[in-house]
């Protein structure tokens, strides 16, 4: 059932395996990112699996209230924003227990972007991450719509360019590496073996001066040797599955040493990236949610590692990046909310519990543009 645009309030009974609690999130409540972007004619999706932490498969009502959107099925709120919906826009959402009786409230700004924000400029964009920027899946999607109608010229830095990758895609994205892999991975050979695949073993933000001196972060070098000098205007990371992924949800002081040191690590690249680009906006892409089915979990890591567990450290995971992160635009630092318009159902294939398939990678790309287009209309 799709519910009438017009000032939208929603109420349905969502029934999902949700995964298993621990302590700290015994009581489940919504978490919303501050703001959310929009272009005219691109989907936004709030998907609400995204939005709470529950312990069962107990039924829960979600209401909505915006002036803008629809409720798709039982399953999230969506928008195609029109150009007459330019502007912001605020969203309530109010969760509730089946018997209705109200368990928590949260808001968030839907800021719709005029559809040429950045038209006629030109821009850079570096885009950074694991192995889901690795499979250059989302940074084509981000490609692809920034060369539609309405846009700017755009260029993609990056020495990591896949077969996959679009003409002009590239990017810094590599399988299993953390915050940290890119302030300190510097072994003695670029790219070596491991395990049959060539895998990237120095980070391309690290540089030498002397013999037998240590690997430094050096991003004006980087971007003077391997992007032929030309300078990011926006660099996203996504990051902080292989920072977290091994964490236990039932030992609280593991898990915050965890979300500590990755903290740490995003900070000291971050602080580096700031010292050599003052001007650029530097987007902190929220760590994407599990796919829903246990058993692709079960493909993949034969029991050792479960979707309840690893739901539970991602969604307290994007609370800390909300909570780190947030407030720090006078920085040029920003939150992305790639962790809620995925669909952790027909986002992912059967038998892969964390990277999306080909629609899953799409909505991340989608995000991330949606990002940029807001941040090139306040340039305006």
């Amino acid at each position: 059932m799709i519910i009438p645009r017009q000032y939208l309030i929603a109420s349905f009974l969502l029934f999902v395996s949700l995964p298993v609690a621990t302590a700290t999130d015994s009581k489940p409540h919504l978490t919303l990112p501050p703001a959310l972007y929009a272009v005219p004619g691109v989907p936004l999706n709030i998907d609400f699996r995204n939005t709470i932490l529950a312990a069962s498969e107990d039924g829960f009502q979600f209401k909505v209230q915006c002036d803008l959107g629809i409720v798709d099925g039982n399953q999230r709120w969506t928008l195609i924003a029109a150009d007459d919906e330019v502007g912001e826009h605020v969203l309530k959402m109010q969760l509730s227990d089946a018997s209705g009786k109200q368990i928590d409230e949260a808001s968030t700004l839907i800021r719709v972007v005029p559809r040429d924000a950045g038209k006629g400029r030109k821009m850079t964009l570096l885009i950074v991450g694991d192995s889901l920027t690795a499979a250059t899946h989302y940074s084509n999607e981000v490609g692809r719509l920034l060369s539609e109608p309405e846009n700017p010229k755009w260029t993609m830095l990056g020495t990591a360019k896949a077969r996959a990758g679009k003409p002009g895609v590239s990017h810094e994205g590599y399988g299993g590496w953390t915050w940290g892999s890119f302030n300190a991975r510097y072994g003695p050979e670029e790219w070596v073996m491991k395990n049959g695949r060539k895998r990237k073993d120095q980070s391309p933000f690290l540089f030498v001066s002397a013999e037998g001196q240590l690997a430094k972060l050096d991003i004006e070098r980087y971007v003077r040797e391997k992007c032929d000098g030309q300078a990011p205007d926006y660099v996203t990371f996504l990051l902080g599955i292989n920072d977290c992924f091994h964490a236990k949800a039932g030992d609280e002081a593991a898990v915050e040493a965890k979300f500590e040191a990755m903290i740490k690590q995003a900070e000291i690249l971050l602080a580096a990236f700031r010292k050599a680009l003052p001007n650029a906006d530097l987007g902190v892409c929220l760590t994407t949610p599990p796919n829903s089915r246990e058993s692709a979990f079960t493909t993949n890591y034969k029991g050792r590692y479960t979707r309840e567990n690893w739901r539970s450290i991602q969604y307290r995971l994007v609370e800390r990046q909300l909570k780190h992160f947030g407030g720090r635009e006078k920085e040029h630092i920003f939150v992305v909310p790639t962790a809620f318009d995925l669909d952790p159902v027909t986002g992912y294939p059967k038998d892969n519990g964390v990277h999306p398939n080909e629609s899953g990678y799409a909505r991340i790309g989608t995000s991330i543009y949606e990002w940029l287009k807001w941040r090139m209309g306040s340039r305006n």
